[in-house]
């Protein structure tokens, strides 16, 4: 073992144990029974059995257990995101590709196209930067993988700006916030703006947290360990107070987290809001605002009347192969084109094609990218398909790796424009772009919305 560690080897893992011990013994807390001479007996814990605890101190350590029912917090709501409750919708038996015939592969490849047809596929790239990232931009201490994420967060805030929704007076809730890098810059880019409030919702407690170093009076950074499916934000203490309107941000926000973040926003949020409000909705009037809910003040108790109570979305896309129909926010669009819940399972895996079906650049990328934030998960959210789901196998000679990663594209995009005309039919005004380029990360796909100021109905006479 190495000096000041413990001496117990786990052959689990082929090495000795890396705990501290108490100073003049040779093992851990969790290992020390393995020195002590007395019959006292270990057992796994029942709440985690992952530990071990003494036996005749079970019930001690069962009331301080990490791994105990913490209370819920006040915007715990059960399922208040999740979508779909009729259960009959979903089907029960989920067949891997690899277990399709040649003729139901690429009857699903023609539904596909067939849906997809008419829909805007070729995305316009909108690769933009802000000055706020560019002293750590040219910073040579930097590697890579820095690098490669930093362009991406600048990119998320130029578009940010560009929608007019860096500004004051504003809640930024940063959805599967890991870190916090994104709520971090900015917070940078709002150096001299008053009335600013971060949200950072991670359901994992977290290492290494930038939002802690914050120490401006005018910013308050506030944590909500929830997941996202119960979170209501309507319910949120600070946030009911101030009133303020909320820009939802994510970068690689994974697979079905999107959907119940575009829920938690634009249904349970909003609703929420529009009743609590006195006045009703007809009563509100056209404003000169083009793109963006306009700023209101701390000490302003209504939320609508002449705007939305969500000021934008900004999401960068991820894991579409993490998808599920019942959370999903287009199921609608997909009834409307003939499919239904066994198509988009199977769409939501082929999408991983897009990413994985080139083996070699999805393992370099894997290996070069991560690494900056590996103390909570890679950003990239590596595809973690077998190698018969992803098709390497089972199509070899039926489809080609370039037709592989073109009709995994396609998934991606028609999944995501069932999220755009959900957008859309909640009255924002959605769009879909590529924020980096493809070299700096295969999920270069932005989702951004703004209320749609032409869905605000004129004032009564």
């Amino acid at each position: 073992p190495e000096p000041g560690r413990c001496a117990h080897f786990v052959l689990r893992k082929g090495r000795f144990c890396r705990m501290i011990p108490a100073p003049g013994r040779r093992f851990c807390g969790e290992h020390g029974h393995e020195e002590e001479q007395n019959d006292r007996k270990r057992i796994p814990c029942p709440l985690d059995p992952k530990h071990t605890v003494y036996e005749d101190q079970l019930q001690k350590h069962l009331k301080k257990c990490n791994s105990r029912e913490k209370p819920k917090p006040v915007y715990f709501v059960q399922d208040i995101n999740a979508g779909l409750k009729d259960i009959i919708e979903i089907p029960e038996k989920k067949v891997p590709l690899s277990s399709l015939s040649i003729e139901e592969l690429q009857n699903l490849i023609i539904k596909l196209k067939k849906a997809s047809n008419g829909l805007e596929l070729h995305l316009k790239e909108q690769i933009l930067s802000h000055q706020a990232l560019q002293e750590a931009l040219n910073d040579p201490k930097n590697g890579e993988s820095a690098f490669k994420h930093l362009k991406q967060q600048a990119s998320i805030l130029g578009n940010m700006e560009k929608l007019h929704l860096l500004g004051p007076g504003r809640c930024f809730v940063e959805f599967g916030a890991g870190r916090g890098k994104l709520s971090h810059w900015v917070d940078i880019a709002l150096e001299n703006v008053e009335s600013v409030l971060f949200l950072l919702v991670e359901r994992a407690t977290t290492r290494f947290k930038v939002d802690g170093k914050h120490k401006k009076r005018d910013s308050i950074f506030e944590r909500l360990q929830v997941d996202i499916q119960h979170l209501c934000l309507n319910k949120v203490p600070i946030l009911e107070k101030k009133k303020l309107p909320v820009v939802g941000i994510g970068k690689h926000l994974c697979g079905a987290a999107t959907d119940l973040a575009l829920r938690c926003l634009v249904e349970s949020y909003t609703t929420c809001c529009d009743g609590e409000d006195e006045e009703p909705a007809p009563k509100r009037c056209r404003t000169a605002q083009t793109e963006v809910a306009p700023h209101k003040s701390a000490g302003n108790e209504s939320t609508t009347g002449d705007h939305k109570p969500v000021a934008g979305i900004v999401i960068a896309l991820c894991c579409h192969h993490k998808c599920d129909w019942t959370h999903y926010v287009g199921r609608d669009f997909f009834k409307s084109v003939g499919l239904g819940p066994v198509e988009f399972h199977y769409f939501q895996r082929m999408s991983s094609w897009a990413t994985c079906g080139m083996q070699e650049t999805t393992s370099k990328a894997s290996a070069g990218e991560g690494s900056e934030d590996q103390t909570n998960d890679t950003e990239e959210h590596e595809e973690t398909l077998s190698r018969t789901e992803s098709g390497s196998d089972t199509l070899q000679g039926i489809l080609s790796v370039e037709e592989r990663k073109e009709i995994g594209c396609l998934c991606k995009r028609l999944i995501d424009h069932g999220r755009i005309e959900y957008l859309q039919h909640q009255g924002y005004k959605a769009a879909l772009q590529y924020y980096t380029e493809s070299a700096v990360s295969l999920e270069n796909v932005l989702l951004t919305a703004v209320p749609n100021p032409s869905l605000i109905p004129e004032p009564t006479i």
